[in-house]
């Protein structure tokens, strides 16, 4: 077996995940939360290897330990070194005998017979063609969106392609001013019926917002400019911020009340907009004020202006309809002998290992269809 590496390093994109640690898997994981057009489909691939075998396989098979971050619930390497991942993964490939050709690009796949082209006019015969060059995120890791040309020229029906997991922008200098504060969060995203969901890290930036439950509600501003956004700040409810209030004694100070739970700097932000002077004591604070006060702290609508799109996209949204492959093989439907799989796929999951998740499987699925080696 061939493999062709576009670039002359392959598997950027896992030196880079999780902060050179790699996230390689999620700890625990619901099919449900992963955006498809075909969801039912979905979950049904992510079931043909299960997230317990796929551990095994790489602490049991490829020796490569992992570790539980507990906060987080994600798998890391226990050596938290990301190239460990990539070379446990090379060595496998090498030793059942994959001859890895870097910096060769295709750029098409031909049918009768069945041939990819590399750049540059060089033609492979092939008895069997497994796509997996990504989607669009990213694109200096090599993610350039050939596949998906191809695959569409090949007459494939793709969902048009879009950032997902991506910052936020912000036009509002107060905020980009609070770059660098962090705290718990927990988002909703979009209007009925199903309006998106998140809890996790929140991190202000100087150009707007990233973090865990920014990146998973993102792709709704993404497919929706006009998508509100709304917070919890420190993931409390109303009832609780109304506690919290109410346990103060009446000489405290409203902002150093606020400011006992989220950081002092967004306390004094989220004060200011709402017309809360710095001085006013629990005792001095009116009815309005208060109401006001706990809008912003439960259900604050972010002023979000726009996105990073695919340069800072962690995944490609959209991709390959599910229905255009077999979903036990992921061969095409359309052109036998073409197995596509990973993010070129209309499909993605949260953050937290998921995504490498729906690699690890697909990958699995479509090299066992092709013949090539028999799997773990």
């Amino acid at each position: 077996m061939t493999l062709l590496e576009s670039t002359a390093s392959p598997g950027q994109k896992i030196l880079i995940s999780g902060g050179a640690r790699c996230n390689v898997l999620p700890s625990r994981f619901s099919p449900e939360r992963f955006v498809s057009e075909s969801p039912r489909t979905c979950a049904r691939m992510l079931k043909s290897w299960r997230l317990e075998q796929v551990r095994s396989f790489f602490e049991d098979e490829l020796g490569l330990p992992l570790s539980l971050e507990e906060e987080s619930g994600k798998l890391f390497p226990s050596s938290n070194r990301a190239r460990d991942v990539l070379d446990a993964l090379l060595r496998e490939a090498a030793s059942a005998g994959v001859e890895l050709v870097r910096t060769a690009r295709v750029v098409d796949v031909s049918v009768s017979p069945l041939a990819v082209v590399v750049e540059g006019g060089e033609s492979r015969r092939a008895a069997r063609v497994v796509l997996a060059t990504g989607g669009l995120s990213i694109p200096r890791t090599g993610s350039d969106g050939a596949g998906l040309e191809i695959a569409r020229r090949l007459g494939h029906r793709v969902v048009e392609p879009y950032p997902a997991l991506t910052p936020l922008r912000t036009a509002s200098a107060a905020h980009r001013e609070l770059a660098g504060v962090s705290l718990p969060a927990a988002m909703t995203a979009g209007g009925p019926p199903r309006p998106l969901s998140a809890s996790g890290g929140f991190l202000f930036t100087h150009a707007g917002y990233s973090g865990p439950a920014v990146l998973d509600v993102s792709h709704a501003v993404v497919r929706d400019p006009q998508a509100p956004v709304f917070v919890a700040w420190a993931g409390a409810s109303r009832e609780e911020w109304e506690e919290r209030l109410a346990r103060a004694p009446g000489s405290a100070v409203v902002e150093n009340v606020v400011a006992r739970f989220v950081p002092a700097r967004l306390a004094a932000t989220l004060l200011a907009e709402v017309g809360v002077a710095r001085t006013v004591r629990l005792s001095q604070f009116r009815r309005e004020s208060r109401l006001a006060l706990l809008d912003a702290m439960t259900r604050y609508r972010l002023p979000v202006s726009g996105h990073e799109g695919f340069a800072r996209a962690e995944v490609t949204g959209g991709g390959v309809a599910l229905d255009e492959v077999d979903p036990v093989t992921l061969e095409s439907r359309r052109v036998p002998g073409l197995h596509l799989c990973g993010e070129i796929l209309d499909a993605f999951g949260p953050i937290g290992g998921h995504n490498f998740l729906w690699a690890w499987v697909t990958g699995r699925a479509s090299g066992l269809a092709a013949g090539e080696r028999r799997g773990p």
